[in-house]
């Protein structure tokens, strides 16, 4: 498969081709992603959830989501992969996003970064990223770094008043300069209207199916967590429950002591067994 490019990314919008993403924290699960076909791995701040045991992505740094994207670019996928921008590394100055940004391409091998929210002063933010050469993905809707603010994790654009926001937000967006938005957490009518009042591709999570494309957390669409299950979650898969049988399996063939047999161990030849244990000498070697 070519590498995809953001401006590959944009045609599949204007070709009418549904867009795949999925998030992607380490360069096997990257490798299988990419076998796959999947057009963007997006390495998420959800990585503070789905491996570092938080309970938000507040507490993720800057350089927890630049370790995990230097490794997924170490499987150089095909997938186009985008590095999400953690809490307050981006909002203080247009300075320090321009920093941080450039850390996420140059340390992390991200191809593109991925920033929340719509404010005026996102907005210009963003536009100054993109002046300065590095493709930005936009959010908005539900934005997570902002749940404090938000109440919790609740649906957005209920109303058509808030569409319209909404849709003025994805303008303005487009307008500075994003390739792309992610819309998160809105009623279908909502983001159908957002979809068809821009020209670049819109990235749905529990937006319905009128976006462009789709996300999901990996992590929760294989399974591995039991206790999160929001509406818009399909779940593929239920790893969390085949990793539990196998170390189940382990476990008891340990204690039995049936595993490691002789077929997972290694053997000297019999010789060097009797010389370990002294019942045979080793051979001289005649001189010349």
């Amino acid at each position: 498969m070519a590498r995809k490019t953001t401006y590959k990314i944009k045609q599949l919008k204007e070709s009418g081709k549904k867009i795949v993403m999925l998030t992607a924290y380490d360069a096997p699960t990257a490798s299988i992603l990419s076998e796959c076909g999947v057009d963007m791995i997006l390495v998420g701040d959800s990585v503070g959830n789905a491996l570092l045991g938080y309970e938000s992505t507040i507490p993720v740094t800057l350089d927890d989501v630049i370790h995990h994207s230097a490794a997924v670019a170490r499987a150089k996928p095909d997938s186009l992969i985008i590095g999400d921008m953690p809490f307050m590394s981006y909002k203080v100055s247009i300075e320090q996003a321009l920093e941080n940004c450039a850390l996420m391409l140059q340390e992390g091998g991200a191809e593109a970064v991925k920033i929340e929210g719509a404010s005026k002063r996102v907005v210009d933010i963003v536009r100054a990223v993109v002046d300065s050469g590095i493709p930005v993905m936009g959010h908005i809707g539900l934005t997570p770094q902002s749940i404090f603010q938000l109440g919790g994790y609740r649906v957005q654009g209920r109303t058509a008043e808030l569409t319209e926001a909404l849709v003025e937000q994805a303008k303005a967006l487009e307008e500075a300069g994003a390739f792309s938005i992610v819309i998160e957490l809105v009623p279908s009518e909502t983001a159908k209207r957002i979809t068809e009042s821009i020209g670049i591709p819109t990235i749905g999570i529990g937006a319905g199916p009128h976006c462009d494309g789709q996300v999901l957390v990996l992590w929760d669409m294989l399974g591995l967590f039991e206790d999160f299950k929001p509406k818009f979650l399909k779940k593929y898969a239920n790893i969390r429950t085949v990793i539990k049988e196998a170390v189940n399996e382990y476990s008891e063939e340990v204690r039995k002591g049936e595993f490691p047999d002789s077929e997972h161990s290694f053997e000297m030849s019999e010789e060097e067994t009797g010389r370990l244990y002294g019942r045979t000498k080793p051979s001289r070697q005649r001189a010349s």
